[in-house]
């Protein structure tokens, strides 16, 4: 299991959103690449407003980015 019980599926949005970096999303968020990184290794729970804006970068629901694994 993953170091918090908060898991994602940004990589595949980001590869579903035509290949979109780690740096674009960074970029798009308001965050640096490296939280980015942490987010998808699961190392790094998420604020509920970088929560909100990620999903709003894939233009989906947080509900679809973000699962609660506890």
């Amino acid at each position: 299991m993953s170091g918090t019980p908060v898991g994602n599926d940004i990589r595949r949005l980001r590869l579903e959103h035509g290949a979109m970096t780690q740096q674009a999303l960074a970029d798009a968020c308001g965050v640096t690449r490296q939280t980015i990184i942490a987010l998808e290794a699961g190392r790094y729970a998420p604020s509920l407003e970088l929560a909100f804006r990620i999903a709003r970068a894939f233009g989906v629901g947080v509900e679809d980015v973000f699962r609660w694994q506890g």
